[in-house]
């Protein structure tokens, strides 16, 4: 009896899972071919299609030399004023619109890196912090706006203009303050007081290609200088101050009044990351 009840309840059981095994495959008659198309990895070909469709598309990364074909293109982080120490531009940057100015380059003597230490030094004890220039230069332009296919024109035009014009040298030695237009920026310069009239022929020259291109000539009366340092904002009233008292470092410098000479034997135009060198004639 034991042996019979105990037989039937496993019949039982087995019939229990037959039948759920048969209701489980007519709901859902799919899975046995689905669990027959599994593939090595695990996945059935249904879920396996939908898992490479939802996959994102990888990119190949651009050359190099794809990435450098466009220098003019900066990055707009460029423009944010607190990368420049404060400085804004005059203009906003647009492809293809490249910075551009005409100078003679001035390469500082170890005499006028001393001055212009004492000079910051002294304008500092005034409350007045100023930068020194990256670089020192005597501007013949107004920075102006350059379409990049006008370049090669732009310089071609320099260049002819200023065949016949021939090298001088020129000096400064009393200290001014400039602001720009913009009210963005004072500066400490040391304005030209010998070569005046040379300075005003090439600006002539200049001008005349500006004119060509439809661009900003240069001012009409021009106070010739090359800028020392600057700080932002305008501060035209609190430097002149102290003018009487940086004007005497400049005046009593070691062994005399120090004057800054400036070898104008070549002419450049920087434009965007480019510079073109127009030596004059000796």
């Amino acid at each position: 009896m034991l042996v019979g009840y105990s037989s039937s309840e496993e019949d039982g059981e087995a019939d229990s899972e037959a039948a759920a095994a048969a209701t489980d495959s007519r709901s859902y008659p799919g899975r046995r071919r689905e669990e027959k198309e599994e593939d090595d990895d695990g996945l059935p070909a249904r879920k396996k299609l939908k898992t490479e469709e939802e996959a994102p598309k990888s990119r190949l990364p651009l050359p190099g030399c794809l990435l450098t074909m466009f220098p003019d293109e900066v990055d707009p982080q460029t423009d944010d004023s607190s990368l420049h120490g404060g400085r804004i531009r005059s203009f906003k940057h647009e492809r293809g619109n490249w910075a551009t100015y005409v100078y003679f380059p001035y390469r500082p003597e170890e005499e006028f890196e001393e001055l212009l230490e004492e000079l910051l030094a002294a304008a500092a004890n005034r409350g007045v912090v100023l930068t020194r220039q990256e670089e020192f230069h005597l501007s013949l332009s107004q920075t102006v706006v350059l379409r990049h296919h006008w370049i090669q024109p732009f310089t071609q035009s320099l260049r002819a203009g200023l065949a016949a014009c021939r090298r001088f040298v020129c000096s400064a030695g009393k200290l001014r303050v400039y602001c720009n237009a913009e009210k963005t920026r004072t500066f400490l310069g040391m304005q030209v007081s010998t070569g005046h009239a040379q300075l005003l022929d090439l600006v002539r020259v200049v001008d005349k290609t500006m004119t060509e291109f439809r661009l900003e000539t240069f001012y009409e009366d021009p106070s010739f200088h090359v800028s020392l340092a600057w700080c932002v904002g305008d501060q035209t009233l609190n430097m002149k101050e102290s003018m009487q008292e940086l004007q005497s470092l400049v005046d009593d410098h070691e062994d005399g009044a120090f004057v800054l000479r400036l070898d104008c034997a070549e002419l450049r135009c920087r434009t965007g990351n480019k510079t073109f060198r127009f030596p004059l004639e000796p």
